[in-house]
């Protein structure tokens, strides 16, 4: 792949990482409150009469001072705007770096404009796991979508049927071994993980028995390093419940990057 073609690559995964905290948000924000109607609320005692204001005593103080006090920055601390910088700055860098990684892995294949796609579902996923430890099926869903349907497209325009096949087998052993782990005695694998490990086990199914053989591998590898580190520095427990779901999905890029 030309540098140029490159760059532009890694340019669109710079815009994906951007995207991404915005798109997870979607996942991890909580339900909006509900409005207040005020004749149900005074009807049940609750409130105040219909046409009225509240008396300043019945507000919280918290509330009512919350519009008051400005926004401290104490000295040695980021204020909210360098905080977004920095995690903007950050997210656009880690798509630039996965999308340029695969591009550079892949070169002309056919199959890698799936994989960006991929990709770029999988940020937003790790974010939400990262956030709520949970993988929301409609995401899982939708990188399971890409994967099947593009894969199925580039193998049939390509005529090349075993590199599918040998995708539905890599889906397949990696949910098979994946639910093994997760009905093992005091286990913490959900079934979003599961579900995950089938959806990537397509792409690394696709390139290769080698890469998918690493790829079931790595994810446990990372995860246990970080579970380690941290236990070591004090930042959790050894029953602090940690998101796989990252884990998962930065194994399966560092597997495709030795296709």
């Amino acid at each position: 792949m030309s540098t140029g073609l490159l760059a532009c690559v890694a340019l669109l995964g710079a815009l994906s990482g951007l995207a991404a905290p915005r798109a997870a948000r979607h996942f991890t924000a909580p339900p909006a409150p509900r409005e207040r109607d005020p004749a149900r609320d005074h009807a049940a005692g609750t409130g105040t009469v219909p046409g009225t204001v509240p008396h300043a005593e019945d507000t919280p103080a918290v509330a009512r001072d919350a519009d008051k006090a400005p926004a401290v920055v104490r000295d040695g601390e980021a204020g909210p705007s360098v905080v977004r910088v920095v995690k903007a700055a950050w997210g656009a860098s880690a798509g630039a770096l996965v999308f340029a990684g695969l591009a550079a892995t892949l070169g002309a294949d056919p199959a890698l404009p799936v994989l960006l796609a991929l990709a770029a579902v999988g940020q937003v996923l790790a974010l939400v796991d990262l956030a709520c430890l949970r993988l929301p099926d409609p995401l899982v869903g939708t990188a399971g979508l890409v994967a099947a349907v593009g894969l199925t497209g580039v193998a049939a325009t390509s005529g090349n049927p075993g590199h599918l096949l040998g995708a539905v087998a890599g889906a397949v052993l990696c949910f098979a071994c994946h639910v093994l782990l997760a009905l093992l005695p005091g286990s913490r694998l959900g079934f979003g993980d599961v579900k995950l490990a089938a959806v990537l086990g397509l792409p690394l199914g696709w390139l290769g028995g080698p890469t998918l053989a690493l790829g079931l591998l790595l994810p446990h590898l990372l995860h246990g390093v970080v579970v380690l580190v941290l236990l070591a520095a004090g930042r959790v427990r050894r029953d602090t419940p940690l998101p796989l779901g990252p884990a998962l999905l930065t194994g399966a890029w560092l597997a495709a990057l030795t296709a």
